[in-house]
């Protein structure tokens, strides 16, 4: 029931601008106001969220430690799993937001016969997932060219490297494919292993089904069902010059590809996919573990009358004595 109710999700955010390009005539609504205000609401709510977490006090040094930290000079420190200082932080941090590392060392466990519990790795899982964000960066570059003129020297040099194969005409993309493989390969694994598909919740389904509904509309339109490339340009660079002007004969399919597009970014900021700006907060991350040479006091600790052990030892001095208990002063 959860995956049907996302799948029909998605395909009613499909519908309502084929009906309203088609029946109704607002490509103004859906080529201009719809944008605008999913933009607003994706600057907006991700500013919110972000800014919400870095209020929230971390007053104790508290990383994720894998290894060896800094202690004596003969022994070896670890210092990308634990950090000591700056530097370590931020390979840390570019090893884990580029390539995922602590998902590409993750394992999993399974009970088999026996009984007996066995560990495998989850290398395929992260091999999907690196594919998916690489590839859907790629793509989101390529598109640079929608809203810049002269297009930027860079973007036809990874639009080189990304149809370097050359299958077809159009040139065939790489991350075309692999964004939708990929797309697939984590859709079969939620619905597959039954622990996965225990802990999915709509969201998850529908965030999957979104992004495919995003690349399958672009995948149509660039390969079987051509729009009108130089009316979509001039849309976009109205957009982005703020003098939206809607070429007629851009296509229905482009409107759908937009609204889609939209409905995703309105629906970022208040979804798992918020962990693009979350993982630079992550106190478990972004902190070295400098405790042994660093005391960290709470900040928010009121100022408290502490009996410390000479005035313990001073207020029973005597009894300690008599009970044979060693004294610091006799």
């Amino acid at each position: 029931m959860k995956l049907l109710f996302a799948f029909i999700s998605v395909v009613m955010l499909a519908i309502i601008p084929s009906i309203g390009i088609g029946y109704a005539g607002m490509q103004y609504v859906f080529g201009v106001v719809v944008p605008y205000v999913a933009v607003a609401v994706f600057v907006a709510g991700f500013a919110y969220r972000v800014l919400n977490w870095a209020k929230s006090p971390v007053p104790f040094r508290i990383p994720t430690t894998c290894g060896q930290e800094k202690s004596l000079p003969w022994i070896r420190q670890n210092k990308l799993d634990n950090p000591s200082g700056t530097p370590g932080v931020v390979g840390r941090m570019a090893l884990e937001i580029l390539f995922f590392r602590s998902l590409f060392r993750n394992t999993r466990t399974e009970l088999r016969k026996g009984p007996m519990l066995a560990y495998g790795s989850s290398g395929w899982l992260w091999l999907a997932a690196i594919t998916f964000h690489w590839s859907f960066l790629v793509i989101l570059v390529r598109h640079f060219r929608l809203f810049s003129q002269p297009v930027p020297p860079f973007v036809n040099v990874l639009e080189g490297l990304d149809g370097f194969l050359q299958i077809g005409v159009p040139t065939l993309y790489i991350t075309d494919i692999l964004l939708l493989a990929a797309l697939l390969y984590l859709f079969i694994r939620r619905v597959a292993i039954p622990q996965v598909r225990y802990v999915s919740l709509v969201s998850d389904y529908f965030t999957l089904f979104l992004i495919f509904g995003i690349g399958l509309t672009g995948v149509l339109m660039r390969y079987f069902y051509r729009v009108n490339v130089v009316g979509v340009k001039e849309l976009a660079m109205g957009l982005i010059a703020l003098r939206p002007v809607v070429p007629s004969g851009i296509g229905g399919l482009f409107f759908v590809h937009l609204f889609l597009i939209s409905s995703l970014f309105a629906y970022f900021p208040f979804s798992k996919l918020m962990h693009m700006g979350g993982v630079f907060l992550s106190p478990t991350r972004n902190l070295a573990n400098n405790n042994r040479m660093k005391r960290h006091i709470n900040p928010w600790n009121y100022p408290v009358h502490v009996h410390t052990y000479a005035e313990y030892e001073d207020e029973f001095r005597d009894k300690m004595k008599a009970a044979g208990i060693p004294v610091e002063k006799e």
